[in-house]
């Protein structure tokens, strides 16, 4: 048994008039709207959510999913948090009460309103999903956190500074430049990599050593949501699904220090289970959205996906494999570097972008023929994993 996805909505994303409540509202019923089906026949709703109460002071959020439509007052609505994966987290828990019969119709809904607190108090709150005993009570931020993958895998690798800051530099380039197709992307921006490279110290300063601001995704405010059904339901009253054809999660470690530091080990893992439940390969894929919440994330997620061998990663986007008109675009939608990262929307926003790619109804830039996609989201410093594969149905 497969489940589907048969109506998505997004949201802009980026610094928004919205408050958490109406972002939540307004993503449930412009997918329901998009979707073949009433509020009264969804079985129950899944809030993904990192941080309300961090954020907004608002925890206990699922139940304000009843404002959206009052035929959902008395159904169940849970929320949902596994730090930045926490979308892909509440798809997941909504595929599985699909799967066994619980519900009929599912909507999924990430939201995340950051902006309400300065970048002092949001660095605060993401360092939450950290190991709060060793790293973030001891001043260990998310950027530190990155960084330390990014020394890690210089070292491991043996690459000179210029090479590494290069290929980090390509990559944010890459991405701001196709957030420019993006209409609801946060940070568009028409630059080549040496532009970045050239960026005073005041504007590009280093967050955490090798790391400056231009290897960093963004502060952001925005929502997603999907309406999931059964794959064999969702033939009969659309011809518009996509099928998620292979969902996996894998958890590691959640102290950094006890994992390899210069590659996603559980990612990788959930990868390759992902494209043997799909029967897939690597070949046979049209387009990626993956967590580029730092650069150097993204050069990972390359070797996780099986574009370059380990150590590599660098001739991917120096061969403009990942470009979105290359062999296997990578972040057509500006990734989360330039569309912006809401924590608790973005698995939800890649699940959208994928469909509606598959769709030809892609936010931003269409990939021709897009039929196979995946999307990866990690949680945390990639101690949270998740790979979703989705077909055209």
């Amino acid at each position: 048994m497969s489940v589907s996805i048969i109506g998505t909505s997004h949201t802009e994303f980026g610094r928004l008039d919205h408050d958490i409540y109406q972002l939540l509202v307004k993503s449930g019923k412009d997918a329901l709207a998009d979707s073949p089906v009433e509020a009264a026949e969804i079985g129950g709703v899944w809030i993904a959510n990192y941080s309300g109460g961090g954020f907004n002071n608002q925890e206990h959020l699922a139940p304000y999913a009843v404002n959206i439509d009052q035929k959902l007052r008395f159904t169940p609505c849970t929320r949902v948090e596994n730090a930045c994966a926490s979308g892909s987290a509440a798809i997941r828990s909504a595929k599985m009460a699909l799967e066994a019969g619980e519900v009929d119709y599912a909507l999924v809904i990430g939201v995340e309103k950051m902006t309400d607190l300065d970048t002092k108090g949001v660095t605060k709150v993401l360092a939450m999903a950290s190991h709060w005993k060793t790293e973030g009570k001891n001043g260990m931020t998310f950027p530190g956190l990155f960084a330390e993958y990014a020394k890690g895998y210089k070292k491991h690798y043996n690459l000179s500074d210029n090479q590494l800051s290069e290929t980090l530099a390509k990559i944010a380039a890459k991405n701001h430049r196709n957030a420019l197709e993006n209409p609801l992307a946060q940070m568009p921006w028409d630059c080549d990599y040496q532009e970045i490279l050239d960026l005073p110290d005041k504007k590009n300063p280093v967050i955490a050593e090798p790391l400056r601001l231009y290897d960093c995704s963004l502060i952001s405010d925005g929502a997603a949501a999907v309406v999931l059904s059964r794959t064999e339901t969702a033939k009969d009253i659309t011809a518009d699904s996509v099928k998620i054809a292979a969902l996996v999660q894998t958890s590691d470690y959640l102290e950094i220090n006890k994992r390899a530091n210069y590659e996603f080990t559980a990612g990788k893992k959930a990868i390759a289970e992902a494209y043997k439940k799909a029967n897939i390969t690597v070949d046979d894929l049209d387009f990626a959205e993956v967590h580029d919440c730092f650069t150097i994330a993204e050069l990972l997620a390359y070797e996780a996906l099986g574009l370059a061998e380990d150590g590599k990663g660098k001739e991917a986007i120096e061969n403009g494999i990942v470009e979105k008109e290359g062999k296997l675009p990578v972040n057509a939608s500006g990734g989360l570097k330039a569309k912006g990262h809401p924590v608790g929307a973005t698995g939800v926003s890649m699940a959208v972008l994928a469909a509606r790619q598959i769709q030809g109804r892609a936010i931003g830039h269409q990939i021709e023929a897009a039929k196979t996609g995946i999307t990866f989201n990690i949680g945390g410093s990639a101690a949270s994993n998740y790979a979703l594969i989705y077909k055209k149905n």
